[in-house]
């Protein structure tokens, strides 16, 4: 008699819940920009969602504890001047927020942990490179201060946001970028383009160093991510608009390791992935459900888990990084998920009978630390993401790290340098020079030193708001 085997995996039986309607975000306009982004980004401390705005392009950001209705005065980060097109979150610092718009820039922002009483206008540097709106923007996992920004201009542009200057500049792409994912040490990235073809580039070569053609046969959108292993997962339709997925290697792409069909839909189908459990979250645009599958290096590769369903369809969708989720009730991942007019997290949850913490569903993850700084990574070098354990619970660092990021971030913009070069450029008289320059460094600490005063003050109203004074 034959016996059917199951595969022994401990994420057999992950299951999402919703949160319960308090412990949402209500009366929140959803942007409703016709870009294929997510919308939403969430870490330890906060969870910023792009909105509609009229008059140029703004996006909210909550503390994660200010659940409930949203007042309508809530200050927002209103700097673009056009629609606010992807944000996404520093790794090394909590407070620092990126974004790119149609404006044709990007920015990096910095989030006070108190409520702001007006809306936030100023960011800490803008980013000026792209000649088209700047669809893409993505933090490199390891390195301090580095970040990609890809744009409609077809460009791949990497910058140390520290000065304010692009690094990096690449024009391999003939076509729209549809997406860029860093690999876990940031050597590499991949791209998936409009012109169908799906490319890993070493950015430091400035070179394209794998590529294939149609890693799905149809003509909408793909999507790729890097796995821990350093294979590529990839999502995309067949020629039949089927929605499909594949995973691949990028030494060899003649073959897929795994290619699977889903479903009929036209939806582009979003992948989050958790390197810790090697799972991977598929949330597809007006869907009104999130799979997850697992993946291993058995057969068949990509293994289905489950779907949470729900009734709402979702317009994006944000995902918690480990350091986020409560190791106590044995949740492995969290997801917030965008309605029309609210933002509700999911709790995806491990069940265990067992209140003790569990080695095997949390080995040490990516912690906020940089690995390597800007110039170190220039000059080649690669490190992993610095572990850190979550057996006591993560407890993000309070503003004592705002106010040395932000000096760190201020310390070296580009302005006064421009400035500096349009003076010697003047053929001024040598005495009316040194005198200017006198003027400019004199101004230079005093505008540090307001700085450090208005940090200091931030960190005295966080106290007293956070009730630790």
């Amino acid at each position: 008699m034959s016996r059917s085997i199951v595969r022994q995996s401990k994420f057999r039986h992950v299951f999402g819940q919703a949160a319960k309607a308090e412990q949402s975000y209500d009366d929140i306009r959803v942007s409703k920009v016709t870009w294929d982004s997510s919308f939403c980004a969430v870490n330890p401390k906060f969870v910023a969602i792009i909105v509609e705005s009229s008059g140029g392009g703004s996006f909210l950001v909550l503390p994660l504890s200010k659940v409930g209705r949203v007042d309508k005065s809530y200050p927002m980060v209103v700097g673009h001047s056009g629609p606010v097109l992807d944000i996404d979150w520093c790794p090394h610092n909590d407070n620092i927020l990126a974004s790119g718009s149609e404006d044709c820039t990007a920015m990096v922002w910095q989030i006070p942990d108190h409520t702001p009483s007006r809306p936030i206008s100023d960011p800490i540097v803008v980013l000026e490179g792209h000649s088209k709106r700047v669809g893409i923007v993505t933090w490199h996992p390891t390195a301090r201060n580095i970040l990609l920004t890809a744009g409609s201009d077809n460009l791949v542009i990497i910058w140390n946001v520290g000065t304010g200057e692009p690094l990096i500049s690449m024009d391999d792409h003939p076509d729209l970028i549809y997406n860029v994912s860093w690999n876990r040490n940031g050597s590499l990235f991949c791209t998936t383009c409009k012109d169908r073809r799906l490319r890993v580039c070493d950015p430091r070569k400035r070179e394209v160093v794998a590529e294939r053609l149609a890693p799905h046969e149809g003509i909408r959108p793909m999507r790729a991510i890097f796995t821990r292993e350093g294979n590529i997962f990839t999502t995309g339709f067949t020629r039949m608009s089927q929605r499909e997925l594949g995973l691949w290697d990028p030494t060899n792409f003649e073959e897929p390791i795994a290619l699977l069909e889903l479903d009929t839909s036209n939806g582009v189908l979003l992948p989050f992935y958790d390197a810790d459990t090697n799972m991977v979250y598929l949330c597809g645009k007006g869907d009104s459900s999130i799979r997850y599958f697992e993946i291993t290096d058995e057969s068949p590769y990509v293994h289905y888990l489950s779907t949470f369903s729900s009734k709402e369809p979702q317009r994006g969708m944000g995902f918690m990084p480990k350091r986020g989720v409560d190791v106590s009730k044995c949740e492995i991942a969290r997801l917030y998920k965008l309605h029309e007019r609210k933002c509700e997290p999911i709790m995806m949850t491990v069940p265990r009978k067992s209140d003790l913490f569990q080695d095997d569903l949390y080995p040490d993850t990516a912690g906020p630390d940089p690995a390597v700084e800007p110039e170190e990574w220039l000059d080649g070098k690669d490190e992993d993401p610095i572990l850190v354990s979550l057996r006591d619970g993560y407890v993000p660092p309070k503003s004592r790290e705002l106010k040395v990021s932000k000096k760190n971030l201020l310390d070296s913009r580009p302005t006064p340098r421009r400035s500096m070069s349009t003076i010697e450029g003047a053929n001024l008289p040598p005495q009316l020079l040194e005198k200017l320059v006198e003027e400019i460094q004199s101004l230079r600490a005093t505008v540090l030193d307001q700085e450090k005063r208005i940090c200091d003050l931030e960190n005295k109203l966080s106290q007293y708001t956070n009730g630790t004074v």
